[in-house]
C-alpha cells in the first residue's frame, strides 16, 4: 500500500469502492479476495476467467466468500457478444433479432431467462443492454448489437430488456450514452464523433435511455466519443455536461454511472487510464472498469490517482463520497433482489432457439438442398466481440464445409472462386457472410459466385444491409449459436427439435 494510502486509509476506501477491476486467471487471485476484505467495489469478469459453467460458479462464490455482495460485473449481451458463452457462442438471440421480430415480451422474456442463467452462475450485474440507435449501416462496433435503426423499437425494446434482466436478480446497464450508433469508427480504437446537434440527439439517441430509466434501470454505461455541441473536445466518458448535467440533470438518471473500459484507446492514449479514471470520477462516474487485459498493477494505479486527486484538490471528497454511496446502495439492491426460478441450461437454449427461429427471414429458397458445400467468409474480429465461433461449421460434415478469411491483406479472393466452383459441382452451394455491406471484398466474392451460381444460397448473419437482386437469400440477424442452429434447421443441415 501507498505512503499517502497508508495515511488515510479511509480515503482509500472510498476509492476502492469504486473499482471493478479484471484478473487474468480462472481462481480469485489473492490480491483482489484481499482487496474485496479492504472495500474494493467487486470485481469485471471476461472471458478468459470462464472456463465451464462449474468452474464459473465456484470462483463466484470464492470472490462472494471475501465480502458481502461483491459487484460482480460480466459483459453478457447474447447474440454475438458473449463471456460466459465465449467457447461454443450464446444460446440467445441478439438484439437485432429481437428487434426484428419486435415482440417486447419476447424480449422480456429472453433477457428475463439469460438474467436467470447469470444469477445460478454468481454474478450480479450485466453490462447489457445495448440501447444504440444503429442508424449508421456501417457501424464497425454496434451493428447487431443494437435493436434496430427505429428510435421508438429500440425504446421499448430497452425498456423490455431491463425489465427482463432486473426480474432475474441482475442489474442491467444501458449502454452506449448519449448514443453510439451513428458513428463510423470504434471507439476500442479512436474517439468517435456524433456529429450532429443535440436535438437530434434528444429526438434520436436519448429516448431509448429515457426509457431505460424509467423502467428502473440500475446502471448506465456512457461512451467514449465526442458529441461537439455537448462535449466539446472530450468524450462523453468524461465530460461533466454529459453525465452530471444531461444524464443526471435532464434525464432525472439516479442511479450508478458505469465506465467503458478505461484501457480503450480512445481515452488511454490521450490521458492514460489512471488520468482518465479520475476525470471520468469528476464528470460523475461512480463505478470504474479497466478492461479485460488490465492487471494488479493498473488497479493499484487507478486507486492511488484517485486518492491522489482528492488530496490535491483536484477531486472533491464529496465525489467519491457521493460515488460510493451509490455502488453501496447498487450493492444492497443486489442483496435484496429476488432469486429466480431455476431453468436448467437445456431450458434456456430452448428459449433462445426458439426465439431465434423467429428471426429468421427468408427468399427464394429452394425445397431442399442436395449434398451442400457450406463456403464461410469470415471478417476481421471485432474487438468488442472477441474471438467466439460462429457460423454453420458445426452442423456440416467437414469435408463438406470451408472458411475464407476476407480479414487477409494478402489473399487473391476472387481468385478463390473457380476452386470453390469446382468443389461445388454436381452440389448445392451455400455462401455465408457476416455484414458482407461492410467487407468490399466479400460482396465481390459473392456477386462473382452467384453469377456462376444464380441457385446458390447466401446466408447473411450479419445486418441484411445488402441483398443481391434475386438472390436465394436467408438472413438471421446475428451468429449467436441459437442463430447459427436456427439456419441449419431451415437448411436442413440439422434435425428441429
Amino acid at each position: 500500500m501507498s505512503e499517502e494510502l497508508a495515511a488515510d486509509p479511509a480515503l482509500g476506501r472510498l476509492a476502492q469502492a469504486m473499482l471493478i477491476p479484471p484478473f487474468q486467471s480462472e481462481t480469485a487471485p489473492e490480491w483482489v479476495r484481499a482487496a474485496l476484505a479492504d472495500g474494493l467495489g467487486g470485481v469485471t469478469l471476461f472471458g478468459p476467467n470462464v472456463q465451464d459453467r462449474e468452474q464459473l460458479a465456484r470462483l463466484t462464490a470464492s470472490l462472494r466468500s471475501a465480502t458481502i455482495e461483491p459487484v460482480i460485473a460480466i459483459d453478457e449481451e447474447g447474440g454475438d457478444v458473449t463471456r460466459i458463452s465465449h467457447q461454443a457462442g450464446s444460446d440467445y438471440p441478439g438484439n437485432a433479432a429481437l428487434g426484428a421480430i419486435d415482440d417486447v415480451s419476447l424480449t422480456r422474456s429472453v433477457y428475463a431467462a439469460l438474467g436467470a442463467d447469470l444469477a445460478v452462475l454468481g454474478i450480479n450485474l450485466d453490462l447489457a443492454p445495448a440501447v444504440d440507435v444503429n442508424t449508421a449501416a456501417d457501424n464497425p462496433v454496434i451493428g447487431t448489437r443494437a435493436f434496430g435503426s427505429d428510435s421508438a423499437l429500440v425504446a421499448r425494446h430497452a425498456a423490455a430488456a431491463v425489465e427482463g434482466l432486473q426480474s432475474a436478480g441482475i442489474a442491467a446497464c444501458a449502454k452506449h450514452f448519449p448514443g453510439h450508433g451513428s458513428t463510423t469508427l470504434d471507439s476500442h480504437l479512436v474517439v468517435a464523433t456524433v456529429d450532429a446537434p443535440l436535438s437530434v440527439l434528444r429526438e434520436r439517441d436519448l429516448p431509448p435511455f429515457a426509457a431505460a430509466i424509467a423502467a428502473g434501470v440500475q446502471a448506465i454505461m456512457p461512451s467514449h466519443l465526442r458529441v461537439p455541441e455537448l462535449t466539446g473536445d472530450l468524450p462523453a466518458s468524461l465530460s461533466r455536461r454529459a453525465l452530471t448535467d444531461l444524464l443526471r440533470g435532464e434525464l432525472g438518471f439516479t442511479g450508478v454511472i458505469v465506465s467503458d473500459g478505461l484501457e480503450m484507446r480512445a481515452v488511454s492514449e490521450p490521458y492514460g487510464i489512471p488520468e482518465a479514471a479520475v476525470q471520468a470520477v469528476i464528470a460523475g462516474t461512480d463505478l470504474l472498469c479497466l478492461g479485460r487485459d488490465q492487471d494488479q498493477l493498473s488497479y493499484l494505479a487507478v486507486r492511488d490517482a484517485l486518492v491522489e486527486a482528492v488530496r490535491s484538490g483536484r477531486l472533491p471528497a464529496a465525489r467519491l463520497e457521493d460515488a460510493a454511496d451509490r455502488v453501496a446502495g447498487l450493492r444492497a439492491w443486489m442483496a435484496a433482489a429476488a432469486t429466480p426460478p431455476y431453468q436448467t441450461a437445456d431450458q434456456a437454449a430452448e428459449i433462445g432457439l426458439a426465439a431465434a427461429r423467429r428471426a429468421v427471414r427468408i427468399s427464394g429458397l429452394p425445397p431442399a438442398l442436395d449434398e451442400p458445400l457450406v463456403v464461410q467468409l469470415v471478417p476481421p474480429s471485432n474487438l468488442a466481440v472477441g474471438s467466439v465461433p460462429w457460423g454453420l461449421g458445426p452442423w456440416v460434415p467437414a469435408g463438406s464445409y470451408c472458411e475464407i478469411s476476407t480479414g487477409s491483406a494478402t489473399a487473391d479472393l476472387p481468385g478463390l472462386v473457380p476452386e470453390v466452383l469446382v468443389r461445388a459441382a454436381g452440389r448445392s452451394l451455400v455462401i455465408v457472410v457476416r455484414d458482407a455491406h461492410r467487407y468490399q471484398v466479400a460482396a465481390e466474392v459473392v456477386t462473382m459466385v452467384l453469377a456462376a451460381r444464380p441457385d446458390a444460397v447466401l446466408v447473411e448473419m450479419g445486418l441484411p444491409v445488402w441483398q443481391p437482386a434475386g438472390a436465394r437469400y436467408l438472413a438471421s440477424y446475428g451468429a449467436a449459436n441459437s442463430n447459427s442452429r436456427a439456419v441449419a434447421e431451415v437448411l436442413g443441415l440439422t434435425t428441429a427439435s
